[in-house]
């Protein structure tokens, strides 16, 4: 259980909840135990009038057996008040601490770095925060008040039978060490084969999430049902292992059940000769056998609490795994920042650490304040790592950045992202309505500002076509958008932000020229007192750049303005005339 520790301090947060819940639980017990007392008492009393030999009461009888009736359900009254609470307060406590852990592992999500997901799976990130969270819920909830219970109950019924015969307790009992042993060695089996299960489940929550992400890419090259065949092949692996867990647990409350059972007949038989020796009365065989079957639950949950506990260890363990990872991009201050937007790139070396690619050799640049950067190469140069540099979603191996003469890494991350509008290659939408997605570039934007920005990324004219206008739910992804709306409003979002610095990463490639022209006429009106940064692999004419940088593997090969790049007679000014030859032709 050495995972299960760092759950010690919810427990901690939580005390109350689990004292008192202690203390409901030894309550329900107390009042329970009573009533096999009051119930040895009737027997008891019953006998002593039949034998007594006086002619019978039967009022007095009747009135003594309703007294002897309403103390039994009075006791089971008070036994259901106090489990109530003992509910109310360890079952409540489970679900607080849920939430807690659900909420901290996913801070902890948020916290970890671009590197992290590039080297896990959605589905297993989900899988952890989902079914691992709702194991260890099942341990810190039920599992514990059944332990508590078990406790308590068996303290109380041992005790009170110990009070009547120890020679018939010990009897009783007998089965029990057996049990023990059982539980030992079956708990250690079902730890091992949950561990595997939680890994396979994960793994078809992966492939799950791929296969509905990508339909649109299964559905175009007809490989449904390869994707089922494969769905169904770790689905029969899950099936396989989760079958032999459950063979263990079938063998292994059975054998609970024999061995509590065997408690019930030794009971009745050593009883019988205990009676019959004089040593206690019938009463007590009937006060046993009930105790005996008091314990025949919590007993037979030990083999459940078990099973649980290591289940619950199994996803701890997964848990905990991720938790350890500490994000290798830390905000190192919490100091204010507002950009003037002076860049500078330092003899910067990076490669990627989940792959070992090296991305940029020896890059330098400096842009000071309202300067227009164009960065241009093919695909892989490394255009898109300055940009995530940039934003420093990673850290470079050497060389340095600047902002205002700052390092980066020494610079508040969280201001320093909001004065940065990013679009990515790779635009991303969220499931929600495209005012909502515009919004995240300023939470507080009301629609008539979205829809100022949207007309500057000329996409107001679609949005308004659509059936619900700015209320359009885009689907997973921005699904019911094309690729060109998509990269529009992504670049609303930037600009409604009003940053600092403008990154824009080959977000114009979906779009025709004349919407072209209309955001380049923009971005060149509204960024004359930014910084501006556009990587493409194309030249934009409409754009007059201060620098303009050519990458080839990571390198820079060329370097300077429009008209300094043309006389240079290089790669710039053959791609530039490439480029208006087939502007002229089409």
């Amino acid at each position: 259980m050495k995972h299960l520790w760092s759950l010690n301090k919810y427990f901690v947060r939580y005390k109350w909840h689990l004292l008192l819940g202690m203390v409901f639980v030894s309550s329900s017990n107390y009042f329970k135990v009573k009533m096999p007392q009051t119930i040895r008492k009737s027997l008891d009393y019953v006998k002593e009038q039949l034998e007594s030999g006086d002619e019978l009461n039967q009022a007095l009888l009747n009135e003594s057996l309703g007294w002897f009736a309403m103390t039994v359900i009075g006791l089971a009254l008070l036994m259901g008040i106090f489990m109530y609470f003992m509910r109310q307060t360890i079952i409540v406590m489970s679900r607080l601490i849920e939430y807690d852990m659900r909420k901290d592992l996913y801070d902890h999500f948020q916290q970890l770095d671009i590197s992290f997901y590039k080297k896990n799976k959605t589905g297993d990130i989900m899988s952890r925060i989902s079914e691992d969270v709702s194991k260890v819920r099942m341990y810190v909830g039920p599992a514990i008040l059944y332990g508590i219970n078990l406790v308590s109950l068996s303290v109380l019924v041992i005790s009170s039978m110990l009070n009547v015969s120890v020679k018939l307790t010990l009897y009783t009992l007998l089965p029990l060490p057996f049990l023990s042993v059982s539980i030992y060695y079956v708990s250690m089996i079902i730890h091992k084969k949950s561990g595997v299960i939680q890994k396979q489940l994960s793994q078809l929550t992966s492939v799950a999430q791929e296969a509905y992400s990508g339909i649109a890419v299964v559905k175009s090259y007809v490989q449904e049902k390869s994707f089922v065949n494969y769905f169904k092949s770790e689905s029969e692996s899950f099936k396989d292992k989760s079958l032999d867990l459950a063979k263990v647990n079938a063998l292994f409350f059975p054998l609970m059940i024999l061995l509590i059972s065997s408690s019930t007949l030794l009971t009745i038989y050593m009883g019988g000769i205990e009676v019959a020796s004089g040593n206690i009365s019938y009463g007590n065989i009937a006060e046993f056998v009930i105790y005996v079957n008091y314990l025949s639950w919590p007993f037979m949950a030990v083999g459940w609490v078990a099973s649980t506990i290591q289940q619950a260890e199994a996803s701890q363990e997964r848990i905990n795994d991720f938790l350890q990872i500490d994000p290798l991009i830390e905000n190192p201050s919490e100091e204010k920042l507002t950009l003037a937007g002076k860049i500078e790139f330092k003899n910067v070396h990076f490669t990627y650490p989940e792959t070992g690619v090296k991305a940029l050799t020896d890059v330098s640049f400096t842009l000071n304040p309202g300067d227009k950067l164009a960065i241009i190469g093919k695909t892989a140069s490394g255009k898109s790592t300055i940009a995530e540099l940039l934003l420093r979603t990673y850290d470079v191996n050497e060389g340095q950045i600047l902002y205002d003469g700052k390092k980066i890494d020494q610079l508040n991350l969280g201001d320093l992202r909001k004065q940065i509008g990013y679009v990515p290659q790779d635009v991303f939408l969220f499931s929600e309505t495209i005012e909502k997605n515009i919004q995240l570039g300023h939470p507080d934007a009301d629609l008539s500002r979205v829809q100022e920005y949207a007309d500057y990324a000329a996409v107001n004219d679609d949005i308004i076509k659509l059936p619900e206008s700015y209320k359009t739910f885009v689907g997973e992804r921005g699904v019911t958008l094309s690729g060109g709306q998509k990269q529009r409003i992504s670049l609303a979002r930037a600009f409604i932000k009003e940053p600092k610095v403008i990154l824009l990463d080959d977000c114009l490639s979906a779009v025709d020229t004349a919407t072209e022209r209309k955001i380049l006429n923009y971005i060149k009106n509204a960024t004359v007192d930014k910084t501006a940064i556009i990587i493409t692999h194309r030249v934009y004419s409409l754009l007059d750049f201060d620098k303009i940088i050519i990458l080839e593997d990571g390198k820079i090969i060329e370097e300077g303005n429009h008209a300094q790049l043309l006389e240079k007679n290089g790669v710039y000014k053959e791609l530039y005339e490439h480029q208006e030859v087939e502007r002229e032709t089409s």
